[in-house]
């Protein structure tokens, strides 16, 4: 993905959230000199991935298949901190995540306003393929029973929590607009814990054709790598 065009992507995504009224922490504005003045003392940030994740899933076509999201809090995969994360995304109509489930995390993902967001979900197998049989999940707490492949449909305010083993898609339904999307789970491991069902890059390669207007997770190491050096803080940049 152009650096330019991620650019666009998260001046667009801010604009969303400040006009749904979520608003993101301070650190989310900084600019390269801010981040670089403030790094030794960001070790939580950089060692727990919190900030800005723009992927396409390797698919060349952010606007099919890709998502936003910011990593508000999040515990370190190692054990040590927090047991819990959340992040907010930007869920556009038919942007489709592609199907994938996780191993250690279980997570609620919340409509908080927008669109009606749709998901497909099949149970895990042993195999790591498709289970051919209806399964309960909760919604907001109530039981209710899917098939296989059907479309759940979750209107702003619902959630679904969504368990270990259980592979889901999900997207914006077309004509209600784009979804203001939470999320409130375990610990949350993008590297190690994500088994989608074909092969994808979960984070892009980056051409860059212009200077980062707000820095992702991907880019702390390369760029901020001299600013951080010793800090005496246990937590070190991953």
């Amino acid at each position: 993905m152009k650096r330019s065009y991620i650019n666009s992507i998260i001046v667009e995504a801010d604009a969303f959230f400040n006009a749904h009224g979520f608003h993101l922490p301070i650190w989310s504005l900084w600019d390269m000199q801010e981040w670089k003045a403030n790094a030794k003392a960001c070790g939580e940030i950089f060692s727990c991935n919190l900030g800005w994740d723009i992927t396409d899933f390797s698919s060349g076509n952010f606007m099919r298949r890709g998502l936003v999201l910011f990593t508000l809090r999040n515990g370190d995969p190692a054990g040590t901190g927090k047991s819990y994360a959340e992040k907010i995304m930007m869920v556009r109509e038919d942007q489709e995540t592609p199907f994938h489930f996780h191993w250690h995390k279980m997570e609620d993902i919340i409509n908080r306003g927008g669109g009606t967001l749709v998901f497909e979900l099949y149970k895990a197998d042993e195999n790591e393929g498709f289970r051919d049989e209806p399964f309960t999940i909760q919604v907001d707490g109530v039981t209710t029973q899917v098939q296989p492949g059907e479309r759940l449909y979750i209107a702003p305010g619902q959630s679904i929590c969504l368990e270990r083993g259980l592979y889901h898609r999900f997207y914006a339904k077309a004509g209600t607009g784009p979804v203001l999307c939470g999320e409130v789970s375990m610990v949350n491991d993008d590297h190690a814990d994500n088994r989608f069902k074909e092969p994808i890059g979960r984070f892009p390669g980056i051409e860059e054709d212009e200077p980062p207007v707000r820095l992702m997770v991907g880019d702390y190491r390369s760029l901020l790598a001299d600013s951080i050096g010793h800090s005496g803080d246990s937590r070190s940049l991953k």
